[in-house]
């Protein structure tokens, strides 16, 4: 009960198993892992579409956390989707709390069919409730050009987008660029320089790839492993699981384990 190899998920929850803390279970313990989870919200989903979101209460988010925390210690926190500015704030009070702990936050504002996840009001406020509370933010391209105001569509945009989140939040800043023409490359920025991940890209749509690889991200660094290599062996590891994945429907694809 008090193992110092538990990972908490704060994230919201998603029926079809493919994404939110249900992923993230399933990823840390696949990684070593005992995973345990606090529900931000509830969608009505599958693997291709979002029909509804419910953001709990803020308060719910608090209580669950206050409980699950009673005599055990983590070894990492990671934040997925928040669905509402009360959530978000809340979060942050958590993320607070743990100083010292590897904490990944994945600013989830829309799912890949275009549905909202995070109201705007929060996207507003997000990166100076998150100043100095975790130790990696993983945006994507479109939640890089909301949180930076510029759109990021290069490598070089990528590299200015993280420079400016990383300003506005003094935390290390993974930009996300699966979604860019060409070579798949993801840009690292730790506050002091930049590191490019140039990687072939994955032509299969896999439901959940962002809360994958944040998830896997947080087990290397709850493992010592450096920001830099905690980063590139959830690269790979999303890549594996991409390769492994199996149909869900439609287009989309869904993640399988083990990977």
């Amino acid at each position: 009960m008090g193992t110092a190899r538990s990972l908490l998920s704060i994230a919201g929850y998603d029926p079809s198993g493919g994404a939110g803390v249900s992923l993230d279970l399933r990823v840390f313990e696949r990684l070593g892992f005992r995973g345990f989870g606090v529900l931000t919200s509830v969608t009505a989903q599958n693997a291709g579409q979002v029909d509804a979101v419910f953001p709990l209460p803020p308060g719910l988010v608090r209580k669950q956390y206050v409980a699950l925390g009673r005599g055990r210690c983590l070894a990492g926190v990671k934040v997925g989707m928040v669905g509402s500015l009360g959530n978000l704030a809340e979060v942050a009070r958590i993320l607070a709390a743990h100083p010292d702990l590897p904490r990944v936050v994945d600013p989830v504002m829309r799912s890949s069919s275009g549905a909202v996840l995070l109201e705007k009001k929060a996207v507003q406020r997000l990166l100076g409730l998150l100043r100095g509370k975790a130790s990696l933010i993983t945006p994507n391209l479109d939640e890089a050009s909301s949180l930076s105001g510029i759109q990021v569509r290069t490598v070089d945009g990528m590299m200015e987008a993280a420079g400016r989140i990383h300003e506005a939040t003094l935390v290390p800043c993974f930009v996300k660029g699966g979604h860019l023409r060409g070579e798949a490359v993801d840009v690292l920025y730790d506050g002091a320089a930049f590191k490019v991940f140039r990687h072939p890209r994955m032509r299969r749509e896999v439901h959940g790839t962002g809360c994958f690889l944040s998830a896997a991200i947080l087990c290397g660094l709850a493992r010592g492993l450096s920001l830099e290599e905690a980063c590139r062996r959830g690269i790979a590891l999303t890549a594996r699981g991409i390769q492994n994945s199996v149909r869900a429907g439609g287009r989309r694809a869904e993640f399988s384990f083990p990977i």
